[in-house]
């Protein structure tokens, strides 16, 4: 019988939040016929059963050293094991450094193609139909399948993980396929960062371009420490400089879907739109009332950021 396998990620002695996520969309699949949901974790047989606690129907736990790595050359021959165990015909995995590496190399073995940076998964005639953003962003493209097995990548933060359930009970195996990869690893430096993260935070202020100095994000951080959030910014802000590069959304950064976002000084390109669409709710503060992100947002107050901020940190301390 098919199946769906889902390539889950360990991330910082736990699993990556987008590892739950890809349940999530795998459950969905499933739903519609798609069949019963494997995971894949290099980890521990007590990670698996966090798997199967989270959505999964079985769970697999990699305990290859290479896979330590990271690399999609160790992965290959695990991925490969579970799909014959499984009998998968979906791979789900993160657009993530490993799905990026990892995705491509799957296909190019099984002589299939792979679907990049899908935001919505569905089960049309039995087949799988992936939504994938094109053009930089400005247009999405459906996709689907002529080879048997089907591999696609998924953006994070296009499905909402669900809730653990520990009385969930699945099968747990183990196996030690893996590869040494020719590529060796010989340092990972992290990006500094001190509070909630960026993909995570229940509130992101951004900064964009129209700031107009990069002196203005101490502003934001202010603002941003006081609602308990993160702060982001716009690629044209991390470009010049203004803001780390692992704090940008769009596109080609982070993909947030916080339940507030504030974005100042940002007109709304489409690829930054691409990475904060998600929002439940969008506030907009921008001089210009026809900017795109003015017009999308649920609220909005056109002036200039340096006089509206201001009193609103002021306001928010008098409530604090």
């Amino acid at each position: 019988m098919p199946g769906i396998l889902v390539i889950a990620e360990p991330n910082e002695g736990g699993i990556a939040p987008v590892s739950f996520e890809l349940i999530a969309a795998a459950r969905q699949l499933s739903s519609e016929g798609a069949g019963n949901v494997t995971a894949l974790i290099a980890g521990s047989e007590a990670e698996a059963q966090q798997l199967i606690a989270h959505g999964a129907d079985a769970a697999i736990a990699a305990t290859n050293p290479a896979l330590k790595t990271g690399l999609g050359e160790a992965y290959l021959p695990a991925v490969q094991a579970a799909i014959e165990s499984s009998g998968a015909d979906i791979v789900l995995m993160g657009q993530t450094s490993l799905g990026r590496d990892l995705g491509p190399a799957l296909a190019f073995a099984n002589k299939t193609a792979v679907a990049m940076d899908c935001v919505a998964l569905a089960i049309a005639g039995g087949r799988l139909r992936a939504t994938r953003s094109a053009y930089g962003g400005n247009a999405r493209a459906e996709v689907t399948w002529k080879a048997p097995l089907q591999v696609a990548t998924v953006k994070a933060k296009s499905f909402d993980a669900l809730e653990a359930d520990s009385a969930r009970s699945g099968s747990v195996s183990t196996s030690d396929a893996g590869a040494d990869p020719k590529v060796k690893v010989l340092g990972v430096s992290k990006a500094e960062s001190t509070g909630v993260r960026l993909e995570d935070a229940p509130v992101v202020v951004s900064g964009g371009r129209g700031l107009g100095d990069p002196s203005a994000f101490g502003m934001l951080e202010e603002l941003t420490g006081l609602l308990h959030g993160a702060t982001g910014a716009s690629r044209a802000a991390c470009d010049l400089g203004w803001y780390p590069p692992s704090q940008q959304v769009g596109l080609t950064g982070k993909t947030v879907s916080p339940d507030l976002y504030i974005a100042v000084a940002i007109s709304g390109a489409s690829q930054h739109m691409a990475g904060m669409a998600g929002s439940k709710n969008i506030v907009a503060i921008n001089k210009d009332a026809d900017a795109n992100m003015v017009k999308v947002s649920k609220f909005a107050v056109v002036d200039d950021y340096k006089k509206v901020v201001p009193a609103l940190i002021e306001e928010i301390k008098k409530l604090g």
